[in-house]
């Protein structure tokens, strides 16, 4: 592709957005007059998002700030069926219930990247199970249906890896790209909706929507993916070993949020900073120029910048605060995650290894063991030697808390109540 005309094709292919385009001169022509009008879905599997799905939020920021107008989906109505795209194995069947509470609490991260309201700009939210739930099965087969080829639904990678890994695929998740492509054609009809965003490996998916609203008569639509990001030593992005990082605080503290970005590989910073923050470009260039010792000071700019699109600037400032304290003074810092224990657990003797699991630094007893036996975890900055050892009363320290570590990076507060 050429250089774009568009300001908005500009920012996203100088910032490393952009993977593949279903056309991306027509694109551009559409995005040069501010006539976009995207989405992106987002199911509601969990109770909240994580830094997995933050990329394409990032697309959909970008998309309004240059005078297009976003659509967040939130999938009440897909999330029933589940996704197999990279699945292997059949998603667990939520109930309604936990859906719609899930789907309320993820809502809230969007206002920190999207201006709502009913300007033309301004984005909007909306929820698919609005559409998808009245239907009429034999009306939507016939409708619809008629229109897929089972043939190329078999060639899809959602659909072909699982056969090919001879992992079960059940039919409700079959059932799941028409679903989608559907999504697409309502939205254009809504709210004339024509572009779709997602990650890599929505691909296949988003051209099968845009070929359905071909076959049932919308106007163009087009589809335009981002990488699915790994690490530069090849790990998924957003995985840690403790889990996802999520983008609600309840799921995941400001401090352990702004963790995760400084631990960022030396080779990621400029990307990352491209991807993740609004800094501009020259600034990002400086950042990501730094080597040796320096490059800490870039990561360290990355976890402020990346924490304070998610929870604030004053968040992100107090959790840098806390880091410093810890690291670079040695002193215990009062806003470190602190978990809530039972005064007499202490007064019996609380396990080192349930201690740690509590703490979620772990997720299990053998966990804690192997981190014991490389010298991992420490209490109150000794290193833990007995895995049979229990805390007690004794233990806390002057500000009434025990301070467990893994590594030199995390750590949790304990305080009996």
């Amino acid at each position: 592709m050429s250089q774009p005309k568009s300001e908005f094709l500009k920012i996203l292919t100088e910032r490393g957005f952009i993977h593949q385009c279903s056309d991306n001169e027509a694109l551009d022509d559409l995005a040069s007059r501010n006539e976009v009008i995207a989405y992106v879905g987002y199911d509601c599997t969990a109770p909240s998002l994580h830094v997995g799905h933050l990329i394409s939020i990032m697309m959909l920021h970008w998309l309004q700030h240059t005078g297009n107008k976003p659509i967040a989906l939130m999938g009440g109505g897909t999330t029933r069926v589940g996704d197999p795209s990279g699945k292997d194995e059949t998603r667990v069947m939520r109930p309604v219930e936990e859906i719609e509470a899930n789907k309320n609490t993820i809502k809230g991260v969007f206002e920190r990247f999207l201006k709502f309201g009913d300007g033309p700009g301004d984005a909007i939210m909306i929820d698919n199970a609005e559409w998808l739930a009245p239907l009429n099965y034999i009306d939507f087969l016939r409708d619809v249906g008629r229109h897929f080829s089972v043939n190329r639904m078999m060639s899809m990678d959602s659909v072909r890896l699982r056969l090919e890994r001879e992992q079960e695929l059940s039919f409700i998740e079959f059932n799941y790209m028409l679903l989608q492509a559907y999504d697409f054609v309502e939205l254009a009809r809504r709210y004339r909706c024509n572009l779709q965003m997602g990650g890599s490996d929505q691909w296949g998916n988003i051209v099968t929507g845009i070929d359905l609203g071909r076959r049932m008569g919308t106007h163009q639509l087009f589809g335009l993916t981002c990488p699915l990001l790994t690490t530069a030593s090849g790990a998924k992005m957003g995985k840690t070993a403790s889990g996802a990082v999520w983008l609600n605080a309840e799921q995941l503290s400001p401090y352990d949020y702004w963790q995760f970005w400084r631990n960022t590989e030396d080779a990621d910073v400029g990307r990352f900073l491209k991807l993740f923050t609004l800094l501009p470009m020259d600034e990002i260039a400086r950042l990501g120029a730094l080597a040796g010792s320096e490059v800490n000071e870039a990561k360290k700019i990355l976890a402020t910048e990346a924490t304070a699109l998610i929870h604030g600037r004053d968040a992100a400032t107090k959790a840098a605060e806390t880091a410093r304290i810890t690291f670079e003074t040695g002193a215990l810092a009062e806003d470190l995650p602190t978990v809530d224990i039972a005064r007499q657990d202490l007064d019996v003797g609380l396990g080192v290894l349930a201690a740690f699991v509590s703490a979620g630094l772990v997720k299990s007893n053998g966990e804690a063991r192997r981190q014991i036996k490389g010298g991992g975890l420490r209490v109150n900055d000794t290193a833990v030697a007995d895995e049979s050892a229990t805390l007690t009363s004794a233990d806390l320290s002057n500000e009434g808390v025990i301070k467990l570590s893994l590594g030199k990076k995390r750590h949790v507060l304990l305080r009996p109540n």
